[in-house]
């Protein structure tokens, strides 16, 4: 199972946001083909996350009744009607018999295998209802840890607004959403160190459930990638210590470490672009593996798949601002960088951004940046000042 699903990551990565028919019906296929026992194994997760994949950010062409499908197709959409329905996922009961919720893989096998399953029945009903009972709530656990995460996808760079979804999941949400919490508030806020969010996973990292440490460890190497913040480094430097003598804390807290000093400071693992209006799917397709691998933690990453987290470079991207002319020969200007300023419906010609910095290019741009040229000798030739920009000189055309 662990090559069929590193087999099924590498057709989803090919074929992201293509909804290409062949390999999908692959995918389904195989899906078809497993044995109950096969589907039990924590890597049966990465093959309906690989479907997902496939028909990333593709919205209504799917019709699957599947949680992963749905997180997938409406990635960066913000649609409210699909966090409603990921929320009552979330608040599903498993003390109680088991509601019918199918879980991401088996649903996928539900919806596409329409011939009746013979139910076998068996002499000892008490046993047989047991077991049902058990498999139902870990099912239902299954379910609530993707519908969590799928709260962040749906809502991505939404990390404030999302921030008091989360709290309440954390306070008052069942164990299998309490734990992949940490992640989903990680993948809101990707590069972005806010305050409170880091106050928030910090907290979480000291938790009783182990768990809940892990994601937690890892989610702050996530708020603060590629942006060597201080007060994160500071963070990290403590939990080093207070997981000294935990060997699993400890290996999460250095990979956090190192991602908060990625690149030296000057990538970034965020898959929003220009302006955080393009959303880089193969990028997102990268985070979701890391983070899907998270959920079953001790069995994967800290088991011998650690190297999944390699799929973190396909979210890698540079931070920079860097002017050519013409001819691409660098071209030092001065541009100012501030804060983002919404100025969509206002009359006139409004600001931009606020509290602007001069600075002469090639510079660094942080979440939530955007730079302008500060003189009027050139015009780009792009709308939004991200990465390599070509300007060109304006004409003196009275």
């Amino acid at each position: 199972m662990e090559v069929v699903s590193l087999g099924a990551i590498a057709i989803g990565l090919i074929n992201v946001g293509s909804a290409d028919a062949e390999a999908s019906s692959t995918l389904l296929q195989r899906l078809l083909e497993l044995t109950p026992q096969k589907l039990s194994s924590t890597h049966s997760r990465f093959l309906p996350l690989a479907l997902g994949m496939i028909y990333m950010g593709c919205r209504d062409i799917i019709e699957a009744p599947s949680a992963t499908l749905e997180v997938c197709a409406y990635a960066g959409t913000g649609d409210v009607l699909i966090v409603q329905g990921l929320l009552r996922i979330c608040s599903e009961s498993t003390n109680d018999d088991p509601v019918p919720v199918t879980p991401p893989f088996s649903s996928l096998v539900t919806c596409c295998d329409q011939r009746p399953r013979a139910i076998e029945v068996t002499e000892n009903r008490t046993k047989e209802k047991l077991e049902e009972k058990q498999g139902g709530s870990k099912e239902i656990g299954s379910s609530q840890a993707i519908a969590t995460l799928g709260v962040a996808v749906v809502g991505l760079g939404e990390g404030k607004e999302n921030s008091r979804i989360f709290g309440q999941i954390g306070r008052y949400g069942p164990i299998a959403a309490r734990r992949a919490m940490p992640l989903a508030l990680g993948l809101s806020s990707l590069s972005n160190p806010d305050l409170a969010v880091l106050d928030v996973l910090n907290k979480y990292s000291h938790d009783n459930d182990s768990e809940v440490a892990n994601n937690a460890i890892f989610a702050l190497g996530l708020v603060g990638a590629g942006t060597n913040n201080a007060r994160l480094a500071t963070m990290l430097r403590q939990l080093a210590y207070y997981h000294a003598k935990n060997p699993m804390h400890l290996f999460l807290v250095r990979i956090s470490q190192g991602l908060v000093h990625l690149g030296k400071g000057t990538l970034s693992i965020s898959p929003l672009r220009y302006a955080s209006k393009v959303l880089d799917r193969a990028a997102l397709a990268g985070l979701l593996v890391v983070l899907v691998a998270f959920l079953d933690c001790q069995n994967l990453i800290l088991s011998k798949s650690h190297y999944l987290m390699y799929c973190l470079a396909l979210a890698m991207e540079p931070r920079w601002l860097v002017t050519l002319d013409e001819n691409l020969q660098s071209l030092p200007v001065s541009v100012r960088v501030g804060q983002t300023v919404d100025i969509v419906g206002k009359a006139g010609n409004p600001k931009s951004i606020s509290g602007g910095y001069v600075h002469t290019t090639p510079t660094l741009l942080s979440s939530g940046e955007r730079a302008e040229l500060a003189l009027d000798e050139y015009e780009a030739l792009s709308s939004v000042l991200e990465g390599f920009v070509i300007l060109r000189e304006k004409s003196n055309v009275s």
